[in-house]
């Protein structure tokens, strides 16, 4: 598997990263990871607008879903070329009627999903995409969130979205041989245990997990990225990087 990251700042985009969106590729197959403030333009960056084969949103907040609205234009009046068939978009109960309402103006109420195939996630579906094997775990939120495991060829690639401390992100990265955790707060400074985790906690959760490498993202402009990957480096023993705009990993 291929990870690159098309943006991570967390909240609202940073002078240097859009919010969060990921990109998974195997087999000539790519699935993408949410997309948030400022994702598609970045996200051109590494791949055609109409060769995305399945999105996957872990939740409804702006800073991963809403650059979705701007992908429904692209996909609803290309006229060059004609119209995409749907492209599968997995996301919470209500994805469709959220970004409905977020455009604001389709054209019907039913234009959206001309363009997009939505199927709507529960915890603990496990469905297939192209060469992918992905679990879908619900993970704590103040809305209904998900983190994602991603399996290929026996290697594990696991993305936690949004998430406080929780046993069932523990579980979703089980022997992980790539943890994409998110580390918002600071560890001392916020104490919100249920809507973020901070560097400590992602290391933590890593090492509870048994991941084999950890990755820090959605780290918003107004923490200390710094701060938060030496406190999950003095708890987990594996290597340790924050995410940056087009880094790229191979699981």
């Amino acid at each position: 598997m291929k990870l690159t990251v098309v943006g991570c700042s967390g909240s609202f985009p940073s002078a240097d990263s859009a919010c969060s969106c990921y990109l998974i590729e195997a087999e000539g197959y790519r699935l993408l990871l949410d997309m948030g403030n400022g994702a598609l333009g970045e996200l051109q960056k590494y791949v055609g607008l109409y060769d995305i084969d399945a999105i996957a949103l872990s939740h409804l907040h702006p800073d991963h879903c809403i650059d979705m609205c701007g992908y429904f234009v692209a996909r609803y009046y290309r006229h060059e070329g004609g119209r995409c068939d749907p492209v599968p978009v997995y996301g919470p109960a209500g994805t469709e009627h959220r970004l409905t309402t977020a455009y604001d103006d389709t054209p019907s109420e039913k234009s959206m999903s001309e363009v997009f195939d939505f199927h709507t996630l529960a915890s603990g579906d496990t469905f297939t995409l192209g060469p992918f094997t992905v679990t879908a775990g619900r993970v704590t939120h103040p809305v209904e969130t998900y983190g994602f495991r991603i399996e290929h060829r026996g290697r594990v690639f696991c993305y936690s979205g949004d998430s406080g401390r929780c046993d069932s992100l523990a579980e979703l990265a089980t022997g992980a041989d790539l943890f994409l955790c998110e580390a918002s707060f600071t560890d001392g400074k916020e104490d919100l245990p249920e809507v973020h985790l901070n560097g400590r906690q992602a290391g933590e959760c890593a090492l509870r997990a048994g991941a084999e490498r950890l990755v820090l993202t959605h780290i918003p402009p107004w923490t200390d990225a710094q701060v938060n990957l030496c406190d999950a480096k003095a708890v987990f023993e594996g290597p340790v990087e924050l995410a940056r705009p087009g880094a790229v990993y191979e699981v």
